[in-house]
């Protein structure tokens, strides 16, 4: 006797049911934290989750359309896990004033600064490691 049959009704309630969506997301992001914590591997669980995941829908054994719904739901509903640092705006006023567009400015100013100056020395070290003749194939 062979799963097929079996397993076609499953994954017709799995696409159908949100709840079966996220059940197999938590079972995937416990999954990945058991992983973890038996190898004692310095990742998180639910990174080693969401890559089973990921190996599951690259092999074919899970279709995208079984996570749809229960993913749409979890991006609808983000705000929820983003409300803890709202309410920490909301405790410092001042960020919402020229303060917080001071630090705004300095964090976009910081960065480009980081990422030039990375850039320069990565191009840098690009060319010392690289002969000029060799760059341009000519021997």
């Amino acid at each position: 006797m062979t799963l097929r049959p079996m397993l076609t009704p499953t994954r017709r309630r799995l696409r159908s049911s949100r709840a079966l969506q996220l059940v197999l997301v938590a079972a995937l992001w416990q999954l990945g934290n058991a992983v973890a914590r038996v190898t004692g591997w310095p990742i998180p669980g639910g990174i080693l989750g969401m890559l089973a995941l990921l190996a599951l829908l690259a092999s074919g054994r899970v279709h995208d359309g079984a996570l749809r719904k229960g993913a749409n739901w979890l991006v609808g509903e983000m705000l929820l896990f983003f409300v803890p640092a709202v309410l920490a705006v909301l405790d410092h006023p001042e960020l919402l004033g020229w303060l917080g567009v001071k630090i705004a400015l300095l964090i976009v100013l910081s960065t480009v600064v980081v990422m030039s100056t990375t850039a320069l020395v990565v191009e840098f070290g690009l060319r010392l490691a690289v002969p000029p003749e060799d760059a341009h194939g000519a021997r």
